[in-house]
């Protein structure tokens, strides 16, 4: 997997904005390298609308050659032919995702070294680390882990693609970056900007 796809990775569904259609659509002309549906939490879509939404999320990022990475969902994944799928520690073993798409993007939330090394072990193609800071995007977060952990990752693993993840804005993306994470996965420091061209040139490692 090419590492700079993870420089600003965007993550997002209805419950993070009023527009989200909207606010995609301007994160990508504004460079965002990479793009999860993440649809989940209170008052999320389900059925038919959930799919729809799934869709046009994915239109979108056709149309701008982003990949669009779908998170635990691997049914809806496979059915639509996204680039590839997200899980958490709790959700579907990769093995299985794998077998089902071999072609596929895989990434996986590790939070020690233990779930680090089973990632690789396992055929991830990256990890995100996190949450590095407390985050206010996800209620059943795990508590922050600071940038401790991805230092110890980036030194066992020099050259693995790996992004963080959790309270990370464009005050303190360098810090994580020099910590060793290739990118950074923000939902609530975009969906929440007034001027998403000027927050995602300052989370880029590019500005």
């Amino acid at each position: 997997m090419n590492r700079n796809l993870l420089d600003v990775y965007f993550i997002m569904g209805t419950q993070n904005s009023k527009k989200p259609l909207e606010t995609l659509e301007k994160a990508l002309q504004a460079g965002i390298s990479c793009f999860q549906f993440r649809e989940k939490g209170a008052g999320c879509l389900t059925g038919a609308a959930y799919e729809e939404f799934a869709l046009a999320c994915q239109k979108l990022c056709n149309a701008y050659n982003v990949p669009f990475i779908v998170n635990d969902d691997v049914e809806l994944a496979i059915k639509i032919g996204a680039d590839g799928i997200h899980v958490g520690q709790d959700d579907v073993p990769i093995t299985e995702f794998k077998t089902l798409a071999t072609d596929k993007i895989v990434g996986v939330s590790v939070h020690n070294e233990q779930e680090l090394d089973q990632a690789i072990r396992s055929g991830a193609n990256y990890v995100g680390i996190g949450p590095i800071y407390p985050t206010k995007s996800k209620h059943d977060a795990k508590p922050p882990a600071g940038l401790d952990f991805l230092r110890v990752a980036r030194m066992k693993y020099p050259d693995f693609p790996i992004v963080g993840i959790g309270g990370i804005n464009e005050f303190n993306a360098l810090d994580v970056r020099l910590s060793g994470a290739d990118g950074v996965a923000v939902i609530s420091v975009i969906c929440e900007s007034s001027d998403i061209q000027t927050t995602i040139q300052k989370l880029s490692k590019g500005k």
